[in-house]
């Protein structure tokens, strides 16, 4: 009898931690539909509202780009199919360069997508958080699942409600032990937002 009680018990906490388990998961991932996209089961995803003009942008020099060699190609009289190919294939290079990534985060990620593909971090398992300086800067996320992400650290500042959800997950992988390095590139950020609607959000939060 008294064997049969303790075998209910070890089965109920097994399914209550692989339950638990399974909401870490979730928080830290959301669910994706077919395109990779995270639907999030209600809560809100957090995503860079500058993104969409920042592609337009892209689309615009490139199109710029691409009459203006045509126009000075008409204007000389050397207008041809092959040098229409070329310069078209060198306006969908610009693009492909000037193209910006789509920064998105929920409650526990933080995701980056390109043309190519998708990347992303768990922020409450950040180990690392460094800044890349070079010809333009970069920050450099590593949890301990191994992904790997680097943005533009103006996407941050530029989104202080993206730069919350980073921060919530730093503080939490710091109180974990697991970030070591790093606080100090998040508190300059941090110190970077003005303005009084993003104040207003940090103070909201309870940041320091």
């Amino acid at each position: 009898m008294g064997h049969n009680r303790t075998t209910r018990r070890a089965a109920h906490l097994g399914r209550a931690r692989g339950r638990a388990r399974d909401d870490v998961v979730h928080d830290a991932y959301g669910e994706h539909d077919a395109y990779g996209d995270v639907l999030d089961a209600g809560r809100e995803v957090i995503a860079d509202r500058r993104w969409a003009s920042d592609v337009r942008d892209a689309r615009f020099c490139a199109l710029v780009l691409f009459c203006l060699v045509l126009l000075v190609d008409w204007a000389n009289g050397t207008l041809g199919a092959v040098r229409l190919v070329l310069w078209f294939g060198l306006s969908a290079l610009l693009y492909l360069v000037l193209h910006p990534v789509r920064v998105t985060a929920g409650p526990g990620w933080l995701a980056v997508r390109g043309l190519g593909r998708r990347r992303h971090v768990c922020t409450g398992l950040l180990t690392a958080v460094r800044h890349s300086e070079g010809v333009a800067a970069r920050l450099v996320l590593c949890d301990s699942l191994g992904n790997r992400v680097e943005i533009d650290p103006q996407v941050l500042v530029d989104n202080p409600l993206l730069l919350h959800r980073l921060d919530t997950g730093a503080r939490a992988a710091r109180d974990a032990g697991l970030l070591r390095t790093g606080c100090v590139e998040l508190r300059r950020l941090t110190a970077r937002v003005d303005g009084a609607a993003a104040r207003a959000v940090f103070e909201a939060s309870d940041l320091r």
